[in-house]
């Protein structure tokens, strides 16, 4: 009866201390993915600032609607550009002015003394959103189109200060990035040094009776492997869970993960979680391992 208790206990214990170590571990992967996802969303966020700045096409004065539509086209095909579109006299009117904050008299009095030109308005992809890219699709359209473009206009301020205030704030987000990603190399290793502690003496009985430490270590490893394996999908779920109340929190920015970035961040946190899981264990066995008997208490 004594002995089953004891046995029992012992499972118990053994059961206890699995579970906080997936536990502890699930908690600091957690905090890298909520790194990693950072750092995609970061990307993503900024794609999409960038690839919201417009740039606006105006024409001569003897330039019809149709044939401005006809260049509309062509630029469409352009792999510099991510949108292209028409605008018509009332479109850019109702962009100029709110309508809702004028009068009716007000609007019509602005529209028999004030007409826009039709245009061509365009976004370029993200990675043409610099002075150079922008400045390269100026230079294009003024070649292809010399007798019917008067001007290209884009906002430089704006792509030059957006350009650098991107470069800096990933600056310190990456360096706060590997700041975390210390922490939490030492946090999962000593999680798991101190799991293996607990079963020190089984470890070096098993030596002592003749077992090989391939044959010590196997077992190990695979407890390695299934705890990096429900640690990484307990912190990924975690993660999602955040910035899935943070994409409904917040109207401003789209925090929406597509499936390619979805990918690619449980890709990192599965990774990281059982590269770092079988790495500890195996330097924390072979640190038992070649210790003596006395050295354990």
């Amino acid at each position: 009866m004594f002995f089953k208790r004891s046995d029992d206990f012992a499972k118990r214990g053994l059961r206890t201390n699995y579970v906080s170590t997936i536990f502890g571990i699930s908690l600091v992967l957690f905090m890298i993915g909520i790194v990693f996802g950072s750092i995609i969303l970061l990307r993503d966020v900024e794609i999409q600032f960038k690839e919201n700045l417009q740039g606006d096409v105006f024409f001569l004065p003897n330039f019809n609607d149709a044939d401005i539509k006809q260049i509309e086209q062509e630029m469409k095909s352009w792999e510099e550009l991510k949108e292209v579109f028409f605008v018509s006299p009332e479109r850019a009117m109702d962009e100029l002015f709110d309508e809702s904050e004028l009068s009716d008299q007000t609007v019509l009095d602005i529209d028999s003394t004030f007409l826009i030109p039709s245009s061509i308005g365009f976004k370029p992809r993200a990675e043409y959103t610099t002075l150079e890219g922008m400045k390269h699709i100026e230079n294009k359209i003024m070649k292809l189109y010399p007798k019917q473009v008067e001007s290209v206009n884009y906002d430089k301020k704006s792509i030059e200060s957006l350009d650098r205030g991107f470069n800096q704030f990933t600056f310190v987000f990456m360096l706060i990035t590997a700041l975390l990603i210390l922490i939490a190399v030492a946090m999962i290793n000593n999680t798991i040094r101190l799991s293996i502690y607990s079963k020190r003496f089984t470890i070096k009985t098993m030596q002592l009776v003749g077992a090989t430490g391939r044959f010590i270590r196997k077992p190990f490893i695979i407890q390695a492997i299934i705890q990096g394996l429900v640690s990484s999908l307990i912190g990924l779920s975690l993660t999602m869970t955040i910035f899935y109340a943070l994409d409904n929190t917040i109207d401003t920015v789209d925090l929406t993960y597509s499936v390619s970035s979805f990918l690619l961040l449980a890709l990192g946190v599965f990774t990281f979680g059982l590269i770092l899981t079988i790495i500890s264990t195996w330097f924390a066995l072979n640190n038992y391992l070649r210790k003596k008997l006395d050295d354990l208490y």
